[in-house]
């Protein structure tokens, strides 16, 4: 297993290459959402057994793209699971979340 880690995110690039042919993002792309100050988070009650995972949904790409990431907190470093663009639901939480 290749892991990808710059001391702030890591993820299994097997896992990256997969959700790229699956929902066009990278995960490189995908750790941008944590820069987004008005990002949504929350815990992910229905994946989390094993471990804690997180949803967050944010904008990238200079106001362009909102996405859906899923990650896991280890030691401070955050490990990107799987990222794909919000669904229209998300993306209307996410716009009056905004608004706020």
């Amino acid at each position: 297993m290749n892991t990808y880690s710059n001391s702030l995110f890591e993820w299994d690039s097997v896992k990256e290459r997969i959700n790229i042919q699956k929902h066009g993002i990278d995960f490189r792309t995908a750790s941008n959402v944590f820069l987004d100050p008005i990002r949504i988070e929350r815990f992910d009650w229905e994946h989390s057994q094993g471990e804690d995972r997180y949803i967050t949904v944010g904008m990238v790409e200079k106001n362009l793209l909102v996405l859906n990431v899923v990650y896991t907190d280890r030691e401070n470093t955050i490990r990107i699971i799987s990222a794909r663009k919000a669904n229209k639901e998300e993306v209307r939480q996410y716009n009056e979340h905004s608004l706020l």
